[in-house]
């Protein structure tokens, strides 16, 4: 068999599983509802309790916060939800049904990853619907973003494979969930999301500085609303294909040796 040729039916046996995935969710929608829930949350709570504080009026702070909740959507999604459905798949013995058909052995943690990443689509979607009901207006056009919406995708698919190295190498469900919640709170919250770096002490803006989040809020925000989008974006691409690069290749083999 070529390599081409075994390329095309791996592909196809990540989308099967992909497909698999989300015929559960569409089954069991209780399983979207907490990374569909949880942005929509912060962006009310934020805009409504802190907006007149820190920017002076909840418009201008819904302008500020929603592209920081945009890429913490697909964070929090890439953070919580990926390695711990591999860890129950794992548990519940599906992965040893995975084990036993001749397919490629990264494809059942491709088809995972990729099946959270549509999610993340729908989630998206569902967060401008409500950023414009509260009074969001994009200020760049269509291709800007889509651009902002395929860059913080990019980088949840990358960080998410921080939980499936963590999903897999990790046997208890309830420590995978605490090491993905205790990422979380540095890597969203230690950003400008919510606030100016300027407003911050010292300490924090240096890691604000280095957070690869940072730099993708930065560049959503610039996609959306104008503003410095190239060294931001590019940061951000990088810190992925980092990503990528040492936890793709590092979860691979660990389950391998797992299942």
């Amino acid at each position: 068999m070529s390599s081409r040729t075994a390329g095309v039916r791996t592909v196809r046996q990540i989308l099967a599983i992909a497909g698999r995935n989300l015929t559960k969710v569409r089954r069991n929608p209780g399983l979207f509802l907490d990374t569909l829930l949880m942005p929509i949350t912060f962006l009310l709570l934020f805009v409504y309790l802190f907006g007149g504080a820190v920017a002076g009026s909840s418009h201008d702070y819904l302008r500020y916060l929603f592209p920081g909740i945009l890429v913490m959507t697909t964070v929090l999604a890439g953070l919580t939800a990926t390695g711990l459905s591999i860890n129950r798949d794992i548990k519940k013995g599906i992965f040893d049904r995975f084990r036993s058909l001749p397919i490629a052995r990264s494809a059942p943690l491709l088809g995972s990853v990729l099946a959270d990443s549509a999610r993340y689509l729908v989630t998206l979607a569902t967060l401008f619907v409500v950023g414009f009901l509260m009074g969001f207006r994009v200020e760049t056009g269509v291709l800007a973003t889509l651009a902002g919406c395929g860059l913080a995708v990019v980088l949840g698919f990358a960080l998410s494979w921080a939980t499936v190295l963590a999903g897999v190498a990790i046997r208890e469900e309830a420590i995978v969930q605490t090491i993905a919640f205790l990422g979380i709170f540095p890597l969203a919250f230690g950003t400008t999301m919510v606030a100016p770096a300027t407003t911050m002490p010292g300490w924090l803006r240096t890691w604000i500085d280095v957070n690869p989040v940072t730099q993708a809020v930065e560049a959503v925000r610039g996609l959306l609303l104008g503003g410095p989008v190239a060294a931001p974006a590019t940061a951000t691409l990088l810190w992925s294909a980092g990503f990528l690069v040492v936890l793709l290749p590092a979860s691979v083999a660990v389950y391998r040796r797992r299942v």
